[in-house]
C-alpha cells in the first residue's frame, strides 16, 4: 500500500497514547485500533477529523484509506466538517420524535440564531441533528460535546444556551 502525504500528525502525548493503543492488539491486527485512533485524532482537533487526519490514521496503521473512511463515516460521533468548540446533537429518531425532538431542535436554532448543521458567528457553538443516542426510553435525548441530556424540555434549552454562552 502506498503512502499519501499528510499534514495531520499526532502531538508527541497522542503519539505516545496511539502506540499504547496499538499494544492493545495482536500486530496482525491493527486494523482495530481505527475507532480509538480516530477519536485521538478528532481530541486533537478539537472535534472534528480533516482529510489529513484520517490519511494520517491510514497510513499510520497501514490499513487502506477506504476502511478508514468507512469508520469515520459510519459512527455518529466523528465528525468531518468543523464543529464549534460546543457541539449540540439533537436526537430526531422517531422515539424522541414523538416526545417533541422536533419542537427542542427548532428552539435551539431559534436560541442560536443558527440552522441546523451550522456553527456560531464566534464558532462557539454548532448544532446538529442525529439519530439514536441509545437513550429512546428518556427522550427527547440532545448530547453536548459527549455528555448526554434526557428529558430535555422546551424551557431546558433557553437554560442550556445560556449556560453554554457563559
Amino acid at each position: 500500500m502506498s503512502k499519501i502525504k499528510t499534514k495531520f500528525k499526532f502531538n508527541n502525548t497522542n503519539l505516545l497514547k496511539a502506540k499504547k493503543i496499538l499494544e492493545k492488539y495482536p500486530k496482525n491486527f491493527s486494523s482495530s485500533a481505527v475507532l480509538p485512533l480516530l477519536h485521538l485524532a478528532q481530541e486533537q482537533l478539537d472535534g472534528w477529523l480533516d482529510k489529513s487526519s484520517v490519511e494520517y490514521i491510514s497510513n499510520y496503521l497501514n490499513v487502506p484509506l477506504i476502511k478508514v473512511y468507512e469508520v469515520a463515516t459510519f459512527y455518529h460521533m466523528f465528525n468531518l466538517k468543523k464543529v464549534g468548540k460546543k457541539c449540540i446533537n439533537v436526537c430526531t429518531t422517531t422515539p424522541c420524535w414523538l416526545v417533541g425532538s422536533d419542537s427542542i431542535l427548532k428552539r435551539f436554532e431559534k436560541k442560536l440564531n443558527i440552522k441546523t448543521d451550522c456553527i456560531t458567528k464566534d464558532g462557539s457553538i454548532s448544532l446538529h441533528e442525529i439519530e439514536c443516542l441509545g437513550a429512546c426510553i428518556n427522550g427527547p435525548v440532545i448530547k453536548i460535546n459527549n455528555d448526554y441530556h434526557e428529558n430535555i424540555k422546551l424551557d431546558d434549552v433557553d437554560k442550556i444556551v445560556k449556560n453554554l454562552k457563559k
